[in-house]
């Protein structure tokens, strides 16, 4: 189970140091030169802190005397802030007929409007129902004038499909 408060990679820290020797940094950051890995923990231990090795795969080593806790922490709450300011974006559908009255479609072009708006795709979709399958340009062409009335906010991402007995576009709204 994965909790509020991990971190993307974890670090070997004070006795699970496999390296023999280490360039230590301590926790104001300045550079205390290359040593064995039993001097640095002892250092790390007059501080009372951790050894947390920071970049494993240089040679040597480099290690930080820092709080770990303290750390995971830090990076935990950054992740968290990172994800609040991700934007999701939705795909809203839309269902259409090949024969839509105009009051009809203003209205859901009305509603499309507010889904670009807002920052979400729209999928315009027509189900042809028995004969309409014939006319598939019937369809074709309102999704066309649908796009058409929304090219304002938003830009259609291919040509109408159509799939089985539906024809669909998705518009994606234009970045502002």
């Amino acid at each position: 189970m994965k909790g509020v408060f991990d971190i993307k990679q974890e670090l070997r820290i004070n006795d699970e140091i496999v390296a023999k020797e280490v360039k230590l940094i301590d926790d104001e950051g300045a550079q205390l030169g290359v040593m064995s890995v039993a001097d640095a923990l002892a250092v790390a231990e007059e501080k009372g802190l951790d050894l947390v090795e920071v970049a494993p795969n240089a040679n040597p080593t480099v290690c930080k005397i820092m709080n770990y806790g303290k750390y995971k922490y830090e990076q935990a709450r950054k992740e968290k802030e990172a994800k609040k300011k991700q934007k999701v974006v939705e795909v809203k559908e839309i269902r259409l007929s090949p024969t839509i009255d105009t009051h009809d479609f203003e209205f859901k072009a009305k509603n499309a409007r507010k889904f670009l708006e807002d920052g979400d795709k729209v999928k315009a979709t027509i189900k042809f129902k028995g004969r309409e399958l014939n006319n598939t340009s019937f369809g074709a062409n309102v999704l066309n004038k649908f796009a058409e009335s929304l090219e304002d906010v938003g830009t259609a991402d291919k040509e109408p499909k159509l799939e089985g007995r539906n024809m669909m576009l998705i518009i994606s709204p234009k970045n502002s």
